[in-house]
């Protein structure tokens, strides 16, 4: 619950943040996921966005988010919500972002999305991972860097998520056995590639249309990765229009085999969803190892 005082802090934060004298008008909660508090804030300069959650179980979470966000805005390749303030009050973290209103996306919507994110693969960097840990939905996202991308994946995002299935007697010792075969497997299956800025998180919850009917992203888990763990990824929870994959290509191609490729890449997010929920990913995950190892 945003209390009264609490926004008041809140207030009082933005006022410091923009010098000026604002006014909170009214406050409208809107979905913020499962360990969230999400409202938009109409205010006297203007809207924002307001996400809170508890700052002992999950600090500096939206510190992390923030500046994933100020990295992928400095591309000034594809639209994301700028980045006001990252606080915390009454023992809830907060963050506050400029409101992106929606409006009806433009007729060449997908294929501009495409393009996007191909360019803003392009940005790179002389290793894998990222100068600091993050968040990937509530879970820590490991990324100390690597110089391969081999083994980035297997170290931080493999393995720390199937050690900590196995911790918790989600996953059994026979899975872990069955991943260190699928583990061999790797330098054959999967292309290097340099290290691609990359969302992180690249499913249909997390991209919305801008008022001008562009594309733009939210919620990342950015890091420099292989690029084709966003688009793997944007496959997961119902996949994205043709048109998308399409423009992506042309702008800038995969190697041949991505469609076969596409579970490998999904293994982490659906360990980290083992980890969250459980339930049916644990079958999809065996199913995956079996099907490569």
């Amino acid at each position: 619950m945003l209390t009264a005082s609490f926004l008041r802090h809140v207030e009082s934060s933005l006022n410091q943040k923009l010098g000026k004298k604002i006014h909170i008008r009214r406050v409208t909660p809107v979905s913020g996921g499962s360990i969230n508090l999400s409202a938009r804030l109409d205010s006297s300069v203007g809207n924002f966005f307001l996400k809170s959650n508890d700052a002992f179980r999950y600090p500096s979470m939206f510190e992390k988010e923030g500046r994933g966000l100020q990295l992928l805005q400095e591309q000034k390749i594809i639209s994301v919500p700028e980045v006001i303030l990252t606080d915390e009050a009454e023992g809830q973290s907060y963050l506050i972002l400029r409101f992106i209103e929606s409006g009806k996306r433009k007729i060449n919507f997908w294929e501009e999305f495409g393009i996007s994110l191909a360019k803003l693969h392009k940005v790179s960097s002389s290793k894998f991972g990222l100068e600091e840990n993050n968040f990937i939905g509530s879970l820590i996202q490991s990324n100390t860097q690597h110089s391969r991308w081999i083994d980035f994946f297997t170290e931080e995002r493999i393995s720390k998520q199937m050690q900590m299935a196995l911790k918790s007697g989600i996953l059994k010792q026979e899975d872990e056995k069955n991943l260190n075969k699928l583990f061999l497997k790797f330098e054959s299956l999967i292309p290097e590639e340099i290290p691609s800025l990359i969302h992180g998180d690249l499913w249909s919850g997390n991209y919305m249309t801008g008022i001008s009917g562009e594309p733009c992203l939210i919620d990342p888990a950015v890091y420099y990765g292989h690029r084709e763990m966003d688009l793997a990824m944007s496959h997961l929870f119902g996949g994205f229009e043709t048109v998308f994959y399409e423009s992506y290509h042309s702008e800038f191609p995969l190697s041949p085999g991505f469609e076969e490729r596409i579970d490998i890449h999904n293994l982490y997010p659906l360990l980290v969803h083992v980890n969250l929920f459980g339930g049916g990913y644990v079958s999809q995950v065996r199913s995956i190892i079996k099907k490569f190892s």
